[in-house]
C-alpha cells in the first residue's frame, strides 16, 4: 500500500528539506530523476538519446525550472533540446542560464515552437506545477495541441498541466478545439504522489516517483492505494480447520422477474470469491439454481437461513417489496452490502438510512445513485467537483462506508480513511459489472473483513478480473467475462503476496 498526499502537504514537507539543503540542489535532484525517465522513454520509443530531439514547454517558477534543468541533463547525454519559454520574464534564471550554456535552443514565438514540436521525439510538460489551478491558456494550449496532433509523446513534470492536482478534474477543451489540459504519455513526480496521479490516471499515464527526501517530513497520508500484495494477504481462504460456515456465509437478495441476470451475476461472483456458502433469496431462484447449483436458493429473505453478511440491491426494484427486503436485511444485525436499487431506497427512506448506520454497511453507488443517496443532506457533496471530498463527507454524514464507482474508485470510511483504486480503463462501466462487484464484496464481508478493506480489495480484484476476462488489459469486456476472470484474479493477488495457492 502506498500513500498519496495533497499538494499543500507536499509543499509544507518541502520547506524543512529546502532549509537544510544547498540552494538549487533539490531542484537539480528532481530534474536528474525526470531526465532519467525521459532517457528511458527516448530509448524505448526512439531507439536512443543521442541526436534525438526534445522540446521543453517551460512555464514560470519552479516547475519550469525543473524542466530547464532536465533539459540540461538531456543535452549532456546528447539530445537536441529546444526550450519554449511561455513566460520569458518569469523563467527560472539559473535553469535558463545553465540550459543556454549547455547549447540548447531557446525560443519564445509560438510559430517557431510549433515547428520544433512537429519534429520532436519527446515533449516535456513543465508548464505549471502542483500549486496551479485552472486549464491551459494560450499559447500553451496551442502548443500542447500541436504535440497531440503530431503524435509526439509528452512527459509531464510533476503533474499534467491543466489537470487539477488536488481533485483530478479536467476542464473542458477550448472552443477552438485546443486542449485545456495535457494528456501525458507518462508522468514523473517528486517526493510523493499527489491525488491527480490516482484520480486522473488516464491523463497521467504511468507515474514514476523520484525520491527527494520528503519522507520524514510528510504527515500521515490522507489517501491510500492498495497494491496486489496487500489484497492477496487480506483475501480470506480456507485453512485446515475451516468449514463452509466458518469461511463465511453470504446472503444475496437481488434480481427480479425483469432482471434475473443481476442475481445470477452476484451469486456467481460470491461463489468465485471463495465464499463458504451462498444463500440466495428472491424471485430469480430458478435461474440462480440453474446457473450455480451450489447456491442454496429460496424466494423470500425470511426463509434464507442464517448468514454472516448480506449483499442486497442489484435488480431488486425500488417499490414497496424492495424496501421491505432491504428493511429485513438491515435488521438482521450482520454487515450489509447495499448496491444499485438498495442505494436508491436508502436515499428515499430516512428510516432505512438510520438502520444502515446501525450495522456495518457498505454502499456502492455510481454518480447518479450517489446523488440520490445524499439528496437529503445539507449541502449535498458533488463528486463532479471533488470525488474524494464527496465520498468522505457522505460516509461521515451517513455513518456508512461509501464505495463511489467511477474511472477511479474511491472508498471512504465514516472515520475519514480513504482508499483510491485508479482504473486503467472505463470498460467496467457496463451492464452487470456492478452486480459482480456486489457479490465479491458481500463474500468478503461475510468472511469477516471490515467494510473499508472489503471494498478496497473487491474493487482491486474486480478490475483485475476485467482485464483477465477481456484477455487484453483495457479491452471491452461483458460482465459475465468479468465474473469468469475472478478466480485467476484472486490467484494473482495471492501470488503477489507470496501465497501461491488458494489455501490457508
Amino acid at each position: 500500500m502506498y500513500g498519496v498526499w495533497t499538494p499543500e502537504q507536499v509543499a509544507t514537507a518541502e520547506e524543512p528539506v529546502l532549509a537544510r539543503t544547498r540552494e538549487g540542489a533539490l531542484m537539480r535532484r528532481a530534474a536528474y530523476g525526470a531526465a532519467g525517465v525521459a532517457v528511458r522513454m527516448l530509448t524505448e520509443r526512439a531507439g536512443g538519446v543521442t541526436g534525438r530531439r526534445v522540446v521543453v514547454l517551460v512555464g514560470a517558477g519552479n516547475n519550469g525550472g525543473d524542466g530547464l534543468w532536465a533539459g540540461v541533463e538531456l543535452r549532456r547525454r546528447g539530445a537536441g533540446v529546444t526550450a519554449v519559454l511561455l513566460n520569458p520574464e518569469r523563467a527560472h534564471p539559473a535553469g535558463l542560464e545553465a540550459l543556454r550554456w549547455a547549447g540548447a535552443r531557446v525560443v519564445t514565438t509560438p510559430e517557431t515552437a510549433v515547428t520544433a514540436i512537429g519534429r520532436a521525439h519527446l515533449v516535456l510538460d513543465a508548464i505549471v506545477g502542483i500549486s496551479a489551478r485552472g486549464g491551459l491558456r494560450a499559447p500553451a494550449a496551442l502548443l500542447v495541441g500541436a504535440a497531440d496532433a503530431a503524435g509526439v509523446p509528452i512527459l509531464a513534470i510533476d503533474t499534467p498541466s491543466g489537470v487539477d492536482p488536488l481533485t483530478g478534474t479536467v476542464p473542458d477543451d477550448h472552443d477552438d478545439g485546443s486542449p485545456a489540459a495535457v494528456t501525458a504519455s507518462e508522468t514523473v513526480t517528486f517526493g510523493a504522489r499527489k491525488p491527480v496521479h490516482v484520480l486522473a490516471r488516464g491523463r497521467c499515464g504511468p507515474v514514476s516517483l523520484v525520491d527527494i527526501g520528503l519522507g520524514p517530513e510528510l504527515p500521515a497520508a490522507p489517501l491510500s492505494v492498495l497494491e496486489a500484495a496487500d489484497v492477496g494477504a487480506a483475501w480470506p481462504v480456507p485453512g485446515p480447520g475451516d468449514d463452509k460456515y466458518t469461511q463465511g456465509v453470504v446472503g444475496v437478495a437481488a434480481g427480479s422477474a425483469t432482471y434475473p441476470g443481476a442475481a445470477v451475476l452476484a451469486c456467481g461472483a460470491a461463489c468465485l470469491a471463495t465464499s463458504g456458502m451462498v444463500r440466495y433469496a428472491g424471485s430469480a431462484a430458478d435461474e440462480v439454481r440453474a446457473a450455480w447449483p451450489e447456491v442454496v436458493a429460496t424466494e423470500h429473505v425470511a426463509d434464507a437461513g442464517r448468514v454472516q453478511a448480506w449483499a442486497v440491491g442489484p435488480g431488486l426494484g425500488t417499490g414497496d417489496d424492495g424496501a421491505a427486503t432491504l428493511r429485513h436485511v438491515l435488521g438482521a444485525g450482520v454487515p450489509v452490502l447495499a448496491d444499485a436499487d438498495a442505494v436508491t431506497l436508502l436515499g428515499a427512506h430516512a428510516d432505512l438510512r438510520a438502520k444502515a448506520a446501525e450495522v456495518p454497511t457498505l454502499v456502492t453507488p455510481h454518480a447518479g445513485e450517489f446523488a440520490r443517496l445524499v439528496a437529503d443532506l445539507d449541502h449535498p457533496p458533488d463528486p463532479a467537483l471533488d470525488r474524494v471530498d464527496a465520498a468522505r463527507r457522505a460516509a461521515a454524514a451517513l455513518g456508512v462506508t461509501v464505495l463511489l464507482k467511477g474511472n477511479a474508485t474511491v472508498v471512504a470510511a465514516p472515520d475519514g480513511r480513504v482508499l483510491v483504486h485508479p482504473a486503467g480503463s472505463s470498460w467496467l462501466a457496463t451492464a452487470g459489472s456492478g452486480d459482480v462487484l456486489s457479490g465479491v464484496a458481500g463474500a468478503l464481508l461475510a468472511a469477516g473483513l471490515e467494510p473499508f478493506l472489503a471494498a478496497g480489495a473487491a474493487a482491486f480484484v474486480h478490475a483485475r478480473a476485467a482485464d483477465l476476462g477481456a484477455g487484453t488489459p483495457g479491452a471491452p469486456v461483458p460482465a459475465s467475462h468479468v465474473q469468469a476472470g475472478l478466480t485467476e484474479a484472486i490467484r494473482s493477488v495471492r501470488a503477489a503476496a507470496g501465497l501461491t495457492q488458494l489455501e490457508g
